[in-house]
Order: structure tokens, then sequence, then C-alpha cells
């Protein structure tokens, strides 16, 4: 067994905290490291030391090798944990730490290399018998290969970055004819996120479930499975939701799909925490996807229903003690399930989103688990994920947890910059999600469209923003008999409305402007309380309480525990304004210009592609509303724009 005392968390956010907290349970010194950005975040405070590796973007800081080795000499210690994301599954950043005396919280960087590239993990999974997804791995990258194979394959399919993982770099071909495209636009991708244009090619699995199985190995060979988590509950790749066990799956599945996992794990000598994610077939056929060497996001929902720490367990082997429990002592009990918190705005198509926030609060109470990484006042940043919080319910069986999941949502509140609440409330309330039937393409493919009118802000929110927004200048109106009314304008996103506000004593009434075959609508309301940001009102009768924050932008961060919306007032010019700019491109957040697929005096389509924008580790393509002739391209490839930058102008094919 090797001791140590200091363990440096090379991560930020969420995953350092609960890093940090568990090794200071155990009773060891925690380092965090951090960016300029992150010097006033939770993970920096939380830690007994922290020091600064660098400027904000990642490659300047997260992902510099020399700086994350030279902080841990410099602050004394003798542990690295790379939580996920960043450089966890770098081969280069493991065999760094080994060489420099460190020990690395995780698998030796042999087991990383072979699981790091999902062309040589296939190679080596199938030398072991593990079932794959049939495809195209070998070793031309050249786009007439790689067109023939995938002809041969058939459609649809997936072309993937070799070296990808998170979801990134991947994209799907529906036909031979968008072939191509979709390997440019994944190459692009693989190379920014991953430093690989290198590409492999899937079948795609129909109505197809994602699951995927815990493992964990000692340095002296022991490997156990601790159950499995179902995320099939993706959009674009990327897991929202998140459960332990898998549902509707026979015994005699899961079992199988354990030991696979196990065989897999010890055919590249593999140590410490790792999963292994499968393709199910309803058949109950299954086949590998890949192997992530560390601590998976969704960890929690395990460590829920097993009732083991999982990072402590990474500490323990890490030391060299064997595994704490043998494969027959691990037990399962209840059901957890996890969604994650986005500072993204569904209604704009879920672009991440930056700002301060200026009220977080998380739900408490039984079975109610928040890991997060931020707090009210802190900057989202544009350089990072905009994951900012995981919400975790455990409890005795499925309908229980899904209960107390939609509870303690409704119960938090994220003011300050828009986020997935109301997706998420709605998307744990479809019965197909109930029932445990979603497969990956449901979100995508059935939920988004049939559900968007729902996602649409409701008259209670319009209206309460309406009262608030007028508030904050004074209203401005006339008196007859006691009341005072006026117009505001509101808009959230693309969408405007107008509205009369009236106020008699304490009462606000607040009628809609309809236009054509608009309905309309009259809300009453009064404000009977307000305490930070918890505000009491009487709506229609009905006492009920809300969280309201408003900025210096006179925009209304409104969350009536059902809903949460951001509503921006406008002057009366801005709708004419806003009109004659929909045809002109602005970027939707802060990020790099990855690709500019236009240039003045094109003639362009409504829907097509001019711009692809690189944020938060995300690829946005930004599209023409209007068709048009571009009349000036403002931007260059490469360049970092801020929010509601100019990137091009469209005029009308007229001139």
């Amino acid at each position: 067994m090797r001791g140590f005392n200091t363990v440096l968390v090379a991560n930020r956010g969420e995953i350092a905290v609960r890093i940090i907290n568990t090794a200071k349970k155990m009773g060891y010194e925690t380092v965090a490291v951090y960016s300029e950005a992150d010097a006033n975040s939770v993970h920096v405070k939380q830690a007994d030391k922290a020091i600064c590796i660098g400027e904000s973007p990642a490659n300047q800081s997260y992902l510099d090798i020399e700086k994350i080795i030279s902080a841990a000499k410099e602050t004394g210690a003798e542990v690295i944990h790379p939580g996920y994301g960043f450089l966890s599954e770098s081969t280069d950043f493991v065999e760094a730490c080994e060489q420099a005396g460190f020990i690395f919280v995780g698998p030796p960087a042999s087991a990383v290399a072979l699981m790091a590239s999902k062309t040589v993990a296939r190679h080596e999974m199938a030398k072991v018998g593990v079932p794959l997804v049939p495809g195209y791995d070998g070793p031309s990258a050249d786009d007439a290969v790689l067109q023939t194979e995938a002809d041969r394959i058939g459609y649809p399919l997936m072309v993937k970055a070799a070296a990808g993982g998170g979801g990134r770099g991947i994209r799907i071909a529906n036909n031979s004819a968008g072939l191509l495209d979709a390997v440019s636009s994944a190459r692009a991708e693989a190379l920014s996120t991953f430093r690989s244009a290198e590409l492999l090619l899937e079948k795609c699995v129909v109505n197809a479930r994602h699951i995927e199985v815990q493992v964990f190995a000692d340095q002296a060979g022991n490997t156990v499975y601790l159950g499995d988590r179902d995320c099939s509950m993706q959009r674009r790749n990327q897991k929202v939701i998140e459960e332990a066990p898998a549902v509707n799956i026979s015994d005699e599945v899961r079992k199988k799909m354990g030991e696979v996992a196990v065989q897999a794990a010890k055919a590249v000598a593999y140590v410490g925490a790792g999963t292994v994610e499968f393709l199910l077939e309803e058949t109950g056929e299954f086949y590998f996807l890949e192997m992530n060497t560390r601590l998976q996001v969704e960890h929690p929902v395990t460590e829920m229903v097993t009732g083991e720490d999982l990072v402590e367990w990474q500490l323990r082997v890490a030391a060299g003690e064997n595994l704490p429990k043998t494969q027959q002592q691990i037990t399962l009990q209840g059901h957890a399930i996890e969604v994650r918190i986005y500072a993204e705005d569904f209604e704009a198509g879920f672009v991440p989103q930056t700002g301060t926030i200026l009220s977080w609060q998380a739900p408490s109470g039984e079975g109610i688990r928040v890991d997060s990484g931020i707090a009210s006042g802190q900057v989202v940043s544009p350089h990072y994920d905009s994951m900012v919080a995981k919400l975790i319910c455990f409890a005795n069986n499925r309908d229980e947890s899904i209960r107390r999941l939609r509870r303690a949502l409704r119960d938090s509140h994220l003011l300050g910059l828009s986020s997935n609440k109301t997706f998420l409330l709605q998307l744990i309330d479809e019965p197909v999600y109930i029932a445990g039937k979603a497969t990956t393409r449901f979100i995508e493919e059935q939920f988004l469209p049939a559900h968007a009118e729902n996602l649409e802000a409701s008259d209670t929110v319009w209206a309460l923003a309406a009262v608030l927004l007028s508030r904050t200048v004074g209203a401005s109106g006339w008196r007859s008999t006691g009341t005072l009314r006026w117009p505001v304008r509101l808009s959230i996103q693309s969408e405007v409305r107008d509205f009369y506000v009236s106020q008699q004593a304490e009462v606000y009434t607040v009628e809609n402007m309809p236009g054509v075959d608009e309905r309309r609508v009259v809300t009453e309301l009064q404000i009977l309380e307000e305490n930070g940001v918890n505000i009491d009102i009487l709506l229609n009768g009905v006492r009920q309480r809300l969280a309201v924050a408003l900025d210096q932008q006179e925009t209304a961060y409104i969350d009536t525990r059902f809903e949460a919306f951001s509503i921006e007032k406008l002057s009366f010019s801005d709708k004419t304004d806003n009109l004659e700019s929909e045809r002109n491109l602005a970027a939707p957040m802060s990020g790099r210009i990855s690709e500019i697929r236009a240039k003045a005096g094109d003639t362009v389509n409504k829907g097509d592609v001019l711009v692809v924008l690189e944020s938060m580790k995300m690829f946005q393509e930004l599209t023409a509303q209007a068709s048009g002739v571009i009349a000036e391209v403002y931007i260059s490839a490469d360049d970092q724009v801020d929010v509601g930058a100019a990137l091009i102008d469209l005029a009308d094919e007229e001139g």
C-alpha cells in the first residue's frame, strides 16, 4: 500500500466539489486548481488550498498538463484526481503524472490508451468476444473509402470521433447523399475537441436503449460491477436523464451485461472506476459502444442504489487497497434518477447561456441529493460546459422516485439566466418515459416535435412579467376613477406581445392586445408579500409563491415552480426593429467562430447554415432566418465573439 496525505483535484465545478468533499471525509488535505474565470468559484473556496493555473480558456488552464503538474508540486500534493472531462482520459496526462511521481486516480496509461480510441477499443473487444455494433473502423480516413463503407453498412449510421466521448464529435447520416456532410462536420468537431480527426462508422441501432454498467477494479486484479444505468434519455447524444437500475430488463440480460462489462475491463488490465456502455435492442441483444476510463457524470445514481461512495473506492484503490466489497457482497436497493440542470435556453434551441446567477436555490429533503458547483452571484462562463448542477432523487421504487424528482425540480430555481428546468418537468411527465420505454431517439424524434407548444410560457408568466417590469421604471398612464392604466411590450426570444396593465389599489389587471386570430386574455393578480426573490401573489383568487429576479437590462426571470422563463421588456419601437433585424444574423451566445459557410454576394435560402459557432464545447449551426443575398460578413474564422455580436447582414434578393 502507498500512503498519501494530499489530493489535488484537476477539475472544476460540481465534480471538483464532490471529490473534495469525499477526500475531506477520509481525512485528506485537498487542493483545487482554477482558471482566472473560476477565481471565486465554489470548488476554490471548498478546498484547503487553491492555486491559479492560467487564463480562462480551458487549453490555457484545465487542459495544460505542465501547469497542473507544477501546481501539484508547488502545493505538496501526492495524488491527482482528474474528475471527468478535461484530462481525465488523456494518456499523456496519466504518463506525466506517473513520470513526475504522482499517483493518478484512475487506470494505468495502457488501459486509457486502449480505450481512448474507439477504433482500438473495438478491436480489443472483438478479441475477447464482446458483441460489437456493425461498422467500419479501418485505417483509411479517405472520404471515398468512408462513402463506400457507409453504403455497405447501410443507413442510418453514426459518424463518430474515434477519440471522442461525452457525445461529442458524432453526426448521423440518414442516407448516402448526406454522408460526406456528416463526415466533414464530425471531423471538424473531433479535431477541435479531441485534437484527432480520426473517425469510425457505426450502424444506427433502431429503437435502441443506452445501458451502461459501472465496473471497478483494484491493483490486484479483482473486478466487479455495481449494477447498471439507463441513459437512453438523450438529446444530441448528450445524456439528459439517467437512472439506476435500468428498467424493463430481464435478470438474465442484466447479469449477462454485467459479466461482459467485467470481461471487457479485465481484457485491458483495468484499474479503478470505469463504465462500459452498451446499446440494447428490443430483442435483448446488446452491443458494446465504448468504455469510459473515468468516473461518470451520472455516478451518483449508482451510489444511491448501492450505498457506496465511488470516489472513496477510487481513493482506496489508488492507495493500493483491495476493493471494499466482492461481487457477492454488492446489493442494490431502491431506485435513483438524476437530471442534469443546464444553463441553456430551450426556447432558442437549447443555446448555452452565460451571465451572472442572480439566485440559485437547491432543493432539499429525504432522498434528495444535489451536486453543484454554483452559488448566487457567480458568473457562468462561456469557456466551459453549460451543466451547472445535477439533481438526484432516490426512493424505494421508480414511481416514488419520479414523484420525488418532480417535487424537487419544482422546489429549485436558477434565476439570472435561462435553464432547462421547464423542459425537464415536461420530460419526466411524458408517458413513454414513465413507462420506461424511451429510446435514444425519443426526445428528438417524438418528444420535442409533439411538445413544442407546451414549452411556451403560460399566461401567468406573461402577466406577472408585465406587472414587475412596469414597476421597474414607474407606471405612466391615465387615471379614471382611481385606476391607472399603461401599455407594456414584452418578448421571449423572437415572440413579442403587447399588454395593458391597470392598477386599482393593490390589484393589477393585465390584458393582452390580441392580434388577428388571437384570443383575448385578462389576468388579475395582487402582490401580497415580497421577501428577497420570493414573491407571494393572489392570482385569480388563488395564493401562490414564485421566485423572481430582475436584472439591470430590464429582463425578468420568473420561476412559478412549474415553469421558468426570462422575459425582456421592450420599447414600442423595438417590435419594428425586431422584425427588420430577423434577417440579420447575430451571435446567440459568446464563443469562437469555427466555420463560415457564406460570403458577401451569395444567395441563400431560409434554413441554410451560414456560420458554425463553438461555445461551451458545443458546435451550434446558425442558419439564415430568411432567404436573400449576403450583404456583409463581419467575422472571420477563429474570431471570438460576444453574445449579440453582428455576424452577417442579409438583404432582400431584389437588392
